[in-house]
């Protein structure tokens, strides 16, 4: 029954009632009594009524009283506002629990802050990230738990367009971006990531581009010069020519061999998760190049100690180019009167290739950034060798496509060890099986 209709229903119940009552009462000689007993027999009934909705409603999760007419109706739109209210509630903590397990299990730190920027839920990464624990930090102001003024003035300006990245204060620190939501009646979620490694890699990108820029830019210049001279001075001595196109010569090599290693790394970078399925031989590879070497150092004494009989898992191109290149820096970079030593032998974390030299060594501050492409310990030094500054850049990628580690071990004025050593099941000794 529609409540339009209940309702005159009900109106039309106590009308006929009234005029019963009235009418019974005229019959005993008092109509005006006879509908005041009617009329407070009907609020008798309403008020019972009322306190059975009122004692119901104290226990909302029965079921509502039996009742009729408009009574029995209100019940059952209560009843029904009740089970669609518990629904949406119910609907409603199924999602903040959906959401709050999607950001526990994110990596980066994620809060949920309240108007007055109390906190009122954080995941774990909150914690190792930003050091804010929940619940142990619910109802704390925000604020007074991160101590970044950037941070602080970001959250107060209420412009969340732009996330806001926060530099450490002292290098080798974290930089963290921050990202705010709103939503709700005045709550925010915050989201915080570690960009340390992306910000450290747009640097390196950064120096890239200008160290390449600067090895090409002087051999261009030198070479600009040549040719600049040999035109404003046709008359040039043949000697005066032989020399400038001596230097000419030897600054274009200097460029093809940049552009050789920029495109040799270039092309180890792009198959460095490729597998890997050759065996190559150690001892044969090793004996290759000393005998390579030999001729462009003959003045050197170059030895060679190599357990034989072992073949690694890998790319005999790339591994042919990164001990090259670890040969070549400690011949490079040694006195001449000492020798280099090769090494190839067995250990327990796996095969090692080794080349140690007794040169002037290196401060342990520089040793981190060693593969870092055109990073020099000795600037001048480097010039002077004529190296491209990308030797241990292949060396290392190239360990990274075999699953290699690069160990380096350098002490000043005593010299250094550069060595790769590859995990035993990408190692076959003597017999066709792999090491243990």
């Amino acid at each position: 029954m529609r409540p339009g209709l209940t309702w005159f229903y009900e109106l039309r119940l106590l009308l006929l009632a009234i005029i019963a009552g009235t009418g019974l009462g005229w019959l005993a000689g008092s109509p005006l009594g006879g509908f005041a007993a009617t009329v407070s027999g009907a609020l008798l009934v309403w008020v019972w009524q009322v306190r059975k909705i009122n004692r119901w409603l104290d226990s909302p999760e029965t079921t509502p009283p039996e009742s009729f007419g408009i009574w029995g109706v209100i019940l059952d739109n209560i009843y029904l506002l009740q089970r669609r209210n518990r629904e949406a509630q119910n609907r409603l903590a199924s999602a903040l629990d959906y959401l709050q397990d999607s950001l526990a299990s994110m990596r980066d730190a994620a809060l949920i802050i309240d108007k007055r920027s109390a906190i009122a839920w954080c995941n774990e990464s909150a914690r190792s990230l930003l050091g804010v624990q929940f619940p142990e930090d619910r109802g704390q102001p925000i604020l007074n738990l991160l101590r970044m003024p950037e941070f602080h003035a970001y959250l107060d300006s209420e412009d969340y367009q732009y996330p806001l990245q926060v530099l450490p204060p002292q290098e080798g620190g974290v930089c963290l971006e921050f990202e705010v939501s709103r939503f709700g009646d005045g709550d925010r979620l915050i989201l915080v990531r570690d960009v340390t490694d992306r910000i450290r890699l747009e640097e390196m990108r950064q120096d890239f581009v200008a160290n390449v820029s600067h090895e090409l830019r002087t051999p261009l210049t030198v070479i600009k010069g040549h040719i600049q001279m040999a035109i404003d001075n046709p008359t040039m001595g043949p000697d005066h020519l032989q020399r400038s196109l001596a230097q000419v010569d030897a600054q274009t090599a200097r460029m093809e061999n940049l552009l050789t290693d920029l495109l040799w790394l270039s092309r180890i970078e792009s198959m460095e998760h490729e597998r890997k399925t050759e065996w190559v031989a150690v001892d044969k590879l090793l004996e290759t190049l000393v005998a390579e070497l030999r001729p462009g150092f003959q003045d050197r004494e170059i030895e060679l100690e190599i357990r034989t009989g072992y073949a690694v898992m890998g790319d005999v191109k790339q591994l042919h180019s990164a001990v090259s290149n670890l040969i070549i820096n400690a011949l490079k970079y040694s006195p001449a009167e000492s020798p280099v030593i090769i090494r190839g032998f067995i250990e327990e974390q796996g095969y090692v290739i080794e080349v140690q030299d007794n040169g002037p060594g290196i401060e342990a501050g520089h040793l981190p950034r060693l593969t870092e492409r055109f990073y020099r310990v000795d600037k001048s030094r480097s010039q002077a060798t004529g190296g491209t500054g990308l030797g241990l850049a292949i060396v290392k990628h190239v360990a990274n496509a075999h699953n290699a580690e690069l160990r380096i071990q350098s002490e000043v004025g005593v010299g250094s060890v550069f060595a790769l050593v590859f995990q035993p099941e990408l190692v076959r000794g003597d017999s066709t099986e792999t090491l243990q």
